[in-house]
């Protein structure tokens, strides 16, 4: 039970984050933005997973899969805003 009442605080805060990772990029328009609402969404992905896997929707290998997979992703998302953020647009703006 408390299992399930921390993955659907996760969920709900990572699906927050989601919401307003989109605000931001909704008015900036820059792609670093974009690449962290995809970041936010696959953390926010990560916890339905878990909440799947502990409902017994999916089997535990491949929920350990999925997660280690959406970490990969959402590390590699994160590296590319810095890096497009750092590089291109500065670039853009010279």
């Amino acid at each position: 039970m408390l299992l399930v009442a921390v993955l659907l605080t996760a969920a709900a805060v990572s699906g927050l984050l989601v919401a307003l990772a989109t605000a931001v990029y909704v008015r900036r328009r820059q792609r670093s933005y974009l690449l962290i609402v995809l970041a936010f969404t696959a953390l926010f992905a990560r916890a339905i997973v878990a909440l799947l896997a502990a409902s017994n929707t999916i089997p535990t290998a491949f929920h350990h899969v999925l997660e280690h997979g959406l970490d990969v992703v959402m590390a590699c998302l994160v590296v590319a805003a810095v890096y497009y953020a750092r590089t291109v647009e500065r670039a853009n703006t010279q």
